[in-house]
């Protein structure tokens, strides 16, 4: 039986130097996640941003145990209220999978099964797991439906009696058909009207409030993070490069990369601001640069940048801005000695800053 307790000053979820390669016979094997950690506390959301192909769903779908055939995760340590999912067996998992944490899928409203009712298949991820017979299976997804504002009504339709929306809404009733704390939503606005994007914010924003969940919510979309989450994660080519509460990362970004997304994003309060655009492609996965990822394509590299991998480090304490040149950085003092990740921190991985460096725990 799982504990479904949880201590809100520890983090329901745990994260640490997450490694995960796709292998392929005809070529070298990608490294699509390289050493990402993160934290996820009780009734928190955060955010985790970064262009296509950054590791944004390979990191949900390692967590959630998901991955197809040909990847594998190397290393790493996944804690789900002091469990670590990595090293329990399948069996274990399914204890976990959909009743302690469940993911709605990008582009999760064309999965449906056309050719059964709604109701029959949130019935089904029910039964899958939770054998308590049909009268109150029935009783069960009417609750879930009128949490996500379907009417009851609407149970016996098909999926092509459903709008976009509604779509949506159904999946992520599905998701929360076993209660868990725990929920992935990767990219759930995709394909649908900004009316609608909106109306499936706020009710991921009700569920949460109504139900205590803990949301991940993966998104290329920074103006979504800034609305719905408390801490985001920025991810570039596979590893975090900037990580911490949403305001500190929006307003004092550190990395070079972050800098730029956000500058490629509209500011409301500079409509006249000119909004830059980031030069270059992301790395190919099975021909990484020996050095930052980002190197190749930033315009505050330094000759270090190409050679050495930069690593996760504590910034904290460059609560401002950072200026041109980078002088705030060799301005402050800080320890070097390893220190954990630590809820309210601001940390990235850039050479161009000096602060401790995030230690294993």
């Amino acid at each position: 039986m799982i504990d479904r307790s949880a201590n809100p000053t520890e983090p329901l979820l745990h994260v640490r130097h997450l490694t995960v390669e796709f292998v392929s016979a005809e070529s070298a094997p990608a490294r699509a996640v390289e050493d990402v950690s993160f934290d996820v506390y009780p009734g928190q959301t955060l955010g985790l941003v970064g262009e296509s192909g950054c590791g944004k769903t390979t990191t949900m779908l390692s967590l959630m145990r998901l991955l197809p055939a040909a990847g594998r995760i190397t290393s790493g340590e996944v804690l789900f209220d002091g469990i670590d999912l990595l090293r329990i067996t399948e069996r274990q998992m399914r204890q976990y999978r959909w009743k302690e944490m469940a993911m709605v899928f990008q582009g999760a409203m064309n999965a449906l099964n056309p050719v059964r009712t709604v109701g029959d298949q949130i019935a089904e991820a029910i039964l899958l797991h939770e054998p308590i017979g049909h009268e109150a299976t029935d009783r069960r997804v009417i609750e879930l439906l009128d949490l996500v504002g379907i009417a009851k009504s609407r149970k016996e339709q098909y999926p092509h009696q459903y709008s976009g929306g509604m779509r949506q809404r159904a999946m992520i009733a599905m998701a929360l058909a076993c209660r868990p704390r725990l929920l992935f939503a990767d990219e759930p606005t995709t394909a649908l009207d900004v009316m609608i994007q909106a109306q499936i914010l706020e009710l991921l924003e009700k569920i949460q409030r109504e139900l205590g969940l803990s949301i991940v919510l993966v998104t290329h979309d920074l103006g979504v993070v800034a609305e719905m989450c408390e801490t985001v994660v920025v991810m570039y080519g596979g590893q975090v490069a900037e990580y911490g509460p949403i305001d500190v990362v929006y307003n004092a970004p550190q990395h070079p990369y972050t800098q730029r997304l956000l500058e490629a994003f509209p500011d409301l309060n500079r409509p006249s601001a000119q909004l830059v655009s980031i030069p270059g492609y992301p790395p190919r996965l099975n021909e990484l640069p020996p050095g930052c990822r980002f190197e190749p394509r930033c315009h505050k590299k330094i000759e270090r940048c190409a050679l050495v991998a930069p690593k996760l480090i504590d910034v904290t304490s460059l609560s401002e801005p950072v200026a041109s040149g980078w002088s705030l950085a060799a301005n402050k003092t800080a320890s070097t000695n390893n220190q954990p990740l630590t809820t309210n921190h601001h940390y990235a991985s850039c050479h161009l800053l000096s602060g401790p460096e995030v230690s294993d725990s």
